[in-house]
Order: C-alpha cells, then structure tokens, then sequence
C-alpha cells in the first residue's frame, strides 16, 4: 500500500537585517502595554534582588545568547591579526603626546619608571583578561566575564562604563586627530575647530574633523572584519617602523649627562606621571572582544595579547628614554616633545615623520576601538539590557552594523562638542574601574565554584578580598593626602600582604584549561591594588562625573535594563516555577 508522503512544509522566509518595529527593541513581556510596564514596575524591589543573586554561565554567554544575533560572526582572525589589533588599539596618541608634557611637568627622566609602573599594571589587567577570553571566547569581552562571576547587576554597571568608555574615548580619539592634524597646518591646535559663543567652555570649540574621521574609521569596521583587520596590520607595520627610526635616531643623539637629576620631583612624581600615562596603554581590551571572531583561541589570544602588551611597555619605556636622553627634561616642549627635539638636532623635517605616525596611530585606535567596541555592545544587547536590535549581526559582512551604528553617531556627536581634558578623566577613571573588577573576577573563577566551595573557604575568600581593598583604598588615601614616613605604607602593605596571603591559603576550586594568570592570587590582587592606586590619582572631578554617570546608569537599569533582563531570564520557566516578582 502506498503511503501518501505529507506534502512539504513552507520554510520561514529569513527576516530582513533592517527592521524596526516594537518588537525589534523591546520584545520582552514587561513592555507589551503600559499596564505590564506598571506591574513591572511595582515589582522592582523583588526583581532588583533576584537579578542582583544571578550568575550566568559559560554555556549561556557563549551558546544561548548568540542566537540573539540571527546570525554568526565569522572566525577569520589568527594569532598574527591578533598582535597587529592590540598594536592598533593602543599605540596611538599617548606616547607622543603625554611623555613630553609628564617629563616635563612631573617625572623628569624617571618618566622611563612611570611608563614601566603603567605597563606592568596594564600587562596584569591583560593577563586577567587572556585566560577568560581563552576560556569563554565570546563577543561580550569583560562583560561577559563579570556577568559570569560577579553576577548581573556588576556586569550591568560595567556595561554602562564600557558603553561611556567606549563613546568618550572614540571621541577623545577623535578630538586627538583633529589636534595633531592642525598642529602640522599651523601651531594652533584649535585652528580648524568653530568657536561658539554662549556654550560652556570644555563644550564650545566645535570639531567637525573629529566628526568625520570617526565615521570613516567606523565605516571601515562595518565593511568586514578581515578588511579592518587587514589595512590595521599593513599600517601598524609602518609605524612600528617609524618608531625604530625614532628609536635609532634617539639614541644616535643621546646625551646621559641630561638623566641626571634622574627624580627631579622624588617618587610623588613618577606615581602622577604614571597616573597619567596608563592612558597610553588602553585599548587592549578591546582584543578580548575578539575572542568569537579567531580561529584557535586558546592558543592565538595569549600570544596575541600578552605577547604584544609585553613588547609594547619594552617600547614606551625606550621612547621615554629616548627622550629624555636627547634634552634635558627642563627644555623638552610640553605639546610636541618628539617633532621639537627632533628639530633641535637639525632634523626639521623629522617633525612631520613623527605627527604622521602620531596620526596612524590614532587612526587605527579608532579603527580597532570602532570594532571592540561593536562587540561590547553586540553581547550587551544579547543579554537585553540594551534593545537586542543592537545584537543582530548583518548576514553578508558578518558584523554587527547596529551595534557600531550606536558607537558611531554617539562618540560623534561627543567629539564635536566635548574638549579632550573633559573626556581624558572620564575615560580613565571607567577603564581603570572596569580592569579593577577583572581581577576580582578572575580570583572569584578560581576560588568559588557554587555548591562546591565549602562555605567556610567563601567566608575566608570575603575576609582576604576585604582586606586586600581596605588596605589598597588606606593606602592610596594615605598617599593622596601628603602623608609623609614609612608606618602608613607599612602598614598598608602588610595588611595587602595578609588579605592575599589568607587567599592563597584556600584550596583553588578551577583551574584553567588552556592557559592560566601565573602566581594567583598575588598577581591578580596586585592588579587591584595597582588600579585603585591609578583612580585615586585622577583627582576629585573625575570621580564626580563617575558617580553622576553612574546614578544616571542605576536609573536606566531600574526603569529599563532590570525588567528586561528579568523576562528574558525567567520567560522559558512555567508559571509555577517562576521566582520573585513575575
């Protein structure tokens, strides 16, 4: 007997990319009607401590929440792009802009020390980030790690930095450009920017130039990954030619008489340059959010991330030297150190060598910061604490064109208003705060795994976290307010010493798979104390406008990102299951 074969089922035609309905923005139930919303909201309190208790897992940050995207990013990066993207992202203004002003103002020829102090706290925050990026490679870099380990409301107010790191440093990128671009024209770095009256000042020196470079760097990222990745490596190899030309050159002219005094301003300085400085050594973060587009990363990452990190600190400390070495740290010029001591040894024309590696740099900080910056955004939108119609990746470029669409139009419109000493302090303060919480992040991996650890080793695990931050916060407040003589740093560095120590007394609960953070926890607890030294160097301004960005923060996640996260948490589970305040 014949069997009548079911005739075929239509299959569900593909939803365009562009789309922009209700849905697409805010598809959760708690925004379905403004009586949903209310009844949401009524519920706040009982919602906020749920999702304050909530720890996603590796399976959900890489698994579940890329489905969101539709689509997947293609895996097309090797250890090779990976050296090139981190050379891109932090090689930019910073040493040739900061060195002469800090050696000048602050360090003298111990700024070598400052560039060292910086690096070595920047190459710890890097090998935190390196083993979860080879453990969870996924788009959401530190996000996701903390959401992982430190629970949804950190993640979240880590999201709301890495969104405001992400837009002011594209536009203190932007504003740096369009400086060093009119430097090379005339010795006013304002000379191409609109003064308007009536504007605060820090606000009134409109910048189109910053405007339109950040839109080629960013069209350019949403083009493809491998073409960004590409015109990256081919540049950064020729400002890293550049520099050993400065390098040779340097030394060639190189007086040792002009080290000396080496601590013009004793070790206060070297601290405050060093402070100032680390602004040089960001961006490699942003590598981290490479992690779902590389081919192997247990083995590219590492090699990628450390692996440059480790060259570049060996470089800024030889330019440094370099510098100093040329001219006394008195004559060096605060605004153009390189182009003026360059000029001072009959080289006018190395000038111009200089600024256009100055502007390389920058350039492909934007580029490969436009891309990192993506990718934060692209899994922040995944988890719903943003519209997840920032989440969706383009089907044929294999980006997420929403997601950089929002880091464009945003640091656009910050860069043509914002001035650059208004954005630095802000900027610095949300990157220190953020590589901060990864090193707790990776001690918490380590030693706390859910109904494994005995409560007894959490218990130990709080008390040496509690003192590890009392005495990093004692101390850093000993040394902000001039304290003078030995007992209060002794002291703070004891009581850093035991906090570390009762750590390391407690049995590890994981260990790394691939490749691990050597000597846990004192490396990881020496990155905590060597941010929290950096913040508290930044001054009280700079906090300020970190507590302001934060309320405003809290505010958007009790009225918007808390609900949303909640349903999207709670929408698979039957209504009897269902926890607090559905």
């Amino acid at each position: 007997m014949d069997v009548q074969k079911p005739p075929p089922q239509p299959q569900p035609q593909p939803r365009s990319y562009w789309r922009f309905g209700k849905d697409d923005f805010f598809p959760e139930e708690s925004f379905t009607s403004f009586s949903t919303y209310k009844s949401a909201l009524s519920h706040t309190f009982l919602r906020l401590k749920d999702r304050f208790l909530y720890r996603s897992s590796d399976d959900n940050e890489l698994v579940q929440l890329r489905k969101e995207s539709e689509n997947d990013m293609k895996r097309c990066l090797s250890w090779w792009d990976l050296i090139w993207l981190c050379w891109g992202s932090v090689v930019g203004s910073g040493i040739f802009v900061l060195t002469g002003q800090e050696a000048h103002d602050h360090a003298g020829p111990a700024i070598v020390l400052s560039y060292a102090i910086s690096g070595l706290s920047a190459l710890l925050s890097a090998f935190c980030y390196t083993e979860f990026a080879v453990e969870i490679p996924v788009a959401g870099g530190s996000f996701s790690f903390l959401r992982i380990e430190l629970g949804d409301f950190v993640a979240f107010i880590a999201a709301g930095n890495i969104l405001l790191e992400a837009i002011v440093g594209a536009a203190g990128l932007g504003r740096s450009w369009s400086s060093y671009f009119a430097s090379m024209i005339n010795d006013n770095p304002d000379f191409l920017r609109i003064k308007v009256r009536g504007l605060r000042e820090g606000f009134n020196l409109l910048d189109p130039l910053a405007l339109v470079v950040l839109l080629i760097a960013n069209s350019i990222a949403i083009s493809g990954t491998r073409h960004a990745s590409a015109l990256n490596w081919i540049a950064s190899v020729l400002s890293a030619v550049v520099i050993v030309f400065i390098l040779v050159v340097g030394f060639s002219h190189a007086n040792p008489s002009n080290l000396i005094p080496f601590f013009p301003n004793g070790s206060g300085g070297v601290f405050t340059a060093a402070a100032v400085v680390y602004w040089s050594y960001t961006g490699f973060d942003m590598v981290a959010t490479m992690a779902e587009e590389t081919r192997n990363p247990s083995r590219d990452i590492p090699i990628g991330l450390t692996g440059s990190m480790t060259v570049i600190t060996a470089i800024y400390c030889l330019l440094a030297l370099a510098l100093t070495m040329m001219q006394k740290y008195t004559e060096i010029d605060r605004n153009a150190a390189y182009s003026v001591a360059f000029a001072k040894i009959g080289m006018n024309w190395a000038k111009y060598v200089v600024s256009i590696c100055a502007l390389k740099g920058m350039t492909s900080s934007m580029l490969v910061g436009a891309l990192g910056q993506a990718r934060y955004m692209t899994q922040i939108a995944r988890a719903h604490m943003i519209p997840p119609w920032f989440a969706l990746v383009h089907p044929k470029t294999g980006t997420p064109i929403n997601a950089t669409l929002l880091i464009t139009l945003t640091s656009a419109a910050v860069a043509l208003f914002s001035s650059l000493d208004v954005l630095s302090s802000v900027l610095s303060f949300s990157t220190l705060f953020i590589f901060m919480l990864m090193a707790v992040a990776l001690l918490v991996r380590r030693y706390y795994v859910k109904d494994v650890t005995p409560k007894k080793d959490l218990q130990k695990f709080l008390v040496g976290i509690f003192v590890i931050f009392a005495s990093c916060i004692g101390g850093t407040a000993w040394w902000e307010s001039g304290g003078e003589g030995w007992v209060g740093y002794t002291i703070a560095v004891v009581l850093w010493f035991v906090g570390t120590l009762v750590v390391a007394l407690i049995p590890q609960r994981r260990s790394p798979k691939f490749w691990g953070v050597p000597l846990v926890p004192w490396l990881p607890s020496l990155s905590i104390g060597m941010n929290l030294f950096l913040i508290g160097s930044l001054g009280s301004e700079a906090f300020w406008r970190f507590i302001i960005c934060t309320v405003l923060m809290i505010l958007y996640y009790l009225l918007v990102g808390l609900h949303a996260t909640y349903d999207v948490a709670h929408q698979k589970l039957p209504a009897s299951e269902s926890v607090v305040g559905s």
